[in-house]
């Protein structure tokens, strides 16, 4: 009678069993980001259900880059929504800035205090220690193209700026400069569905 019951009992075979295991392993790896890795860009996997689309490489760095030049030496930096460009900015070990990732997605506590939750929909509703106007410059990527979106995340970058922005979106990119931006290039094919609209 045993033996029947055993038979009834469903197994995976090796292969599936190794292809489960590595499955794990890689979201294990996506969702604790640590090591020498700890901010590389795309350590923690877009989740798209949260509107999240990763910059590539190429343009997390041209955008790191513009924001150090942007900040200065001992710059305060908010990045709203951006969390590639946050990670982008420490792989660069920038030590003499002061960075904060403003994001929905928990998984970025794994950056300790550097991380705020930001829920665009509440867009004032920070800790007590983000005072008013206390960074030198924030970029901001609303997660969404809807018009409460961008307007309730400009109330978020009014309250944390100083005066310098760095506005992208998938329509536009913007800065409040004469710096002349190429288009964003994100790590997943979505050009089609966030083509920049030409003025």
């Amino acid at each position: 009678m045993s033996d029947l019951e055993d038979d009834d009992v469903p197994q995976l075979s090796s292969h599936a069993l190794a292809a489960l295991q590595e499955f794990y392993a890689e979201q294990k790896q996506h969702t604790n980001p640590c090591g020498d890795e700890k901010y590389s860009v795309g350590r923690i996997e877009e989740n798209w259900q949260l509107s999240q689309f990763w910059y590539s490489e190429e343009t997390a760095l041209r955008l790191a880059r513009e924001v150090i030049a942007a900040a200065g030496e001992g710059g305060r930096v908010a990045c709203v929504s951006t969390p590639t460009v946050y990670q982008k900015l420490r792989e660069l070990r920038r030590e003499d800035m002061a960075v904060c990732v403003f994001e929905y997605d928990r998984r970025f506590a794994a950056y300790g205090e550097e991380f705020v939750f930001y829920d665009y929909s509440n867009p004032l509703d920070l800790p007590e220690s983000i005072a008013a106007h206390s960074f030198h410059l924030v970029i901001a990527d609303p997660p969404y193209l809807s018009e409460e979106c961008l307007r309730k995340t400009s109330e978020t970058i009014k309250y944390l700026t100083q005066g310098k922005i760095l506005l992208c979106t998938g329509k536009n990119t913007s800065v409040n400069s004469s710096v002349a931006w190429p288009i964003p290039e994100w790590d997943r094919t979505l050009a089609s569905a966030l083509d920049p609209v030409s003025p």
